[in-house]
Parts: structure tokens; C-alpha cells; sequence
């Protein structure tokens, strides 16, 4: 498959079953929206070292919030119930109600037939040491915590939903600054509803395999798609590659993961061979990681 002169590699992307929250951060202005969850998203760009992945999804209307301020959407993704809690609560105590004006809500209900409840507001207002107070509107409780600025006010949980994590494709590019471009393109694109790419920018140039030859280590430099590496191992690249970068795609299902490859991907061969990029892989480790697949012509076709 050919689009623009872009080899589309036949090949998939492997991603992995997770859970997924889905929090709603207002603020007074959509700056200290932003700063909160910034904060909050912080170092976690992979459950490998980071312990939950988590990105912002989007902007939300001040029309559409709860309480209709400015707002942000946010998605962190962890691999059982136990960790997604543990990191909401750490995460939204130590960087969203230390954050001013904000306030944190509950992006998700229980719609989903496997939505299950995540503590929030019902763990953080112990930290109105005896002062907070709640109320019940529309049969959902919201805590108000008292702060030096004034109060907190918080959903008693969020809810979690299963999620999908590790969708990816790569970026075989001819220099390091034509790679890089393509990338930033494709993120702009793949960004929307239900998704976030956790790594820096939405790009990870450290692609990684599993398994390395130092036994402590579970991951390790995905070698096979190195530039530098070629002639000492077996190369996945072509003579004209230079440089590859990678787009990590996490996921409420697969229809969004799909629908974000798909216009990362388009993004990327707009740019065409003419501007550098010569082919389109993933990464996949044969079906070993994870049930979830995302074959590439079939996602272009």
C-alpha cells in the first residue's frame, strides 16, 4: 500500500487491556485549568516506570461544565482497579486541589455496563480535618473542603470504564527534522474525544521491545527500528531511513484509537515522500502483548 509515496507497511499495532478514568478539572480561567492538569498529568508516560499513563484530552466550554467554568478534560490509564484508584487519589490531592480556583468532577458515570466507582472527594475531604461538608445535587454528592483560599469543591468518585492502552504507529522519516515534523503534524491530527498520546508532545522517540540482555530490565531499545544500529543487527528499515519516531495512542475503545491512528496517519502522508517520509510501521511484539490489533492497510484502507 502506497499513499503519496508513503510505504504503509503491512503490519500491526499490539495494544493492551487497561482502565481508564475520565476527570473533569474547572477553573476561574482556562490558565489555571491548564496548570492543574498539567500538574496532574505529570511523569506518566508509561505504566512501566510511571505506574499509570495519563494526557489531556481536550478543552470543555465553560457552557458545558458543571459549573460552568472553564474546564479540562483529562483520561489516566492504570493496569488494575487498585493502581487507577491509588493514582487518582495521589494525583488529584497533590495537584488539583492545591491548584487555584479549581475545582474536579467526574467525566464518566455509570452508564458504561462495566463502569465501577473510583473514591475522589469521599478519600480528599479528610483533609478538611473535620470542616468539609457535602451536598447532594441531582442524586450526586460533591464535597466542599475548606482551603486558605476559600474551598475546594470535589465529586464524591469518578468511574472507571475498561480502556485500551499502547496503540502506536511509526514514523520511518529520511533526516531527524523531517521525522520530527511528521510527528508534530500527526499529533495535531490524532488528538480528540477519547483519547491521549501520554509521552511527551504525543511522541516517544525511545521505542522500546520486551525483554533486554541485562535481566532486571522488562523493556529495552526497540533495535530492530535504530537508524544507527544498521549492519550490527537485524534492521526493520530501509537504506534511506534516518530516523523514526513513534505515536502512542491510549484509548477509551478501539473505535477511537482507530479513528486517531487514521488521522495521524493521514497527517503524516499528506506530508508525502517529497518531505522526507518514506514508510509507516508499528509496533507489535506478535501478538504476545495484547489482544487488541491494529492492522495498518486495513485501518488506511
Amino acid at each position: 500500500m502506497n499513499n503519496n509515496g508513503v510505504h504503509i507497511e503491512d503490519t500491526f499495532a499490539e495494544a493492551f487491556p487497561m482502565k481508564v478514568a475520565r476527570l473533569v478539572i474547572t477553573a476561574d480561567t482556562p490558565a489555571w485549568a491548564q496548570h492543574a492538569a498539567v500538574a496532574m498529568t505529570g511523569f506518566a508516560t508509561s505504566v512501566i516506570a510511571c505506574g499509570c499513563e495519563a494526557g489531556i484530552e481536550g478543552t470543555i466550554d465553560k457552557k458545558e461544565t458543571i459549573d460552568g467554568r472553564p474546564g479540562i478534560s483529562v483520561l489516566l490509564f492504570a493496569m488494575s482497579d487498585s493502581q487507577l484508584a491509588k493514582h487518582v487519589k495521589n494525583r488529584c490531592s497533590q495537584c488539583v486541589m492545591t491548584s487555584p480556583t479549581s475545582a474536579l468532577f467526574s467525566g464518566f458515570s455509570n452508564q458504561h455496563d462495566k463502569a465501577k466507582k473510583v473514591p475522589l472527594g469521599s478519600q480528599l475531604r479528610y483533609f478538611g480535618d473535620g470542616w468539609q461538608i457535602s451536598k447532594v445535587i441531582d442524586g450526586v454528592r460533591y464535597w466542599r473542603i475548606p482551603v486558605m483560599e476559600g474551598e475546594f469543591l470535589c465529586a464524591d468518585h469518578t468511574w472507571q470504564r475498561p480502556g485500551i492502552g499502547g496503540g502506536n504507529f511509526l514514523i520511518l522519516a529520511r533526516s531527524r527534522a523531517q521525522a520530527l515534523h511528521a510527528a508534530e503534524k500527526a499529533t495535531q491530527a490524532a488528538q480528540g474525544t477519547g483519547v491521549i498520546m501520554p509521552f511527551p508532545g504525543g511522541v516517544v522517540r525511545s521505542g522500546s521491545k520486551v525483554g533486554s540482555k541485562y535481566p532486571a530490565l522488562i523493556a529495552s531499545t526497540n533495535d530492530a527500528f535504530c537508524p544507527t544500529l544498521k549492519g550490527q543487527v537485524k534492521t526493520a528499515l530501509p537504506n534511506d531511513v534516518a530516523s523514526v519516531l513513534e505515536i502512542v495512542i491510549n484509548g477509551i475503545d478501539e473505535e477511537s484509537i482507530r479513528s486517531a491512528m487514521q488521522r495521524g496517519i493521514n497527517a503524516v502522508c499528506q506530508l508525502g515522500k517529497q518531505n522526507g517520509i518514506i514508510a509507516i510501521s508499528a509496533g507489535n511484539y506478535g501478538g504476545k502483548l495484547g489482544p487488541h490489533h491494529f492492522p495498518l492497510r486495513k485501518i488506511m484502507a
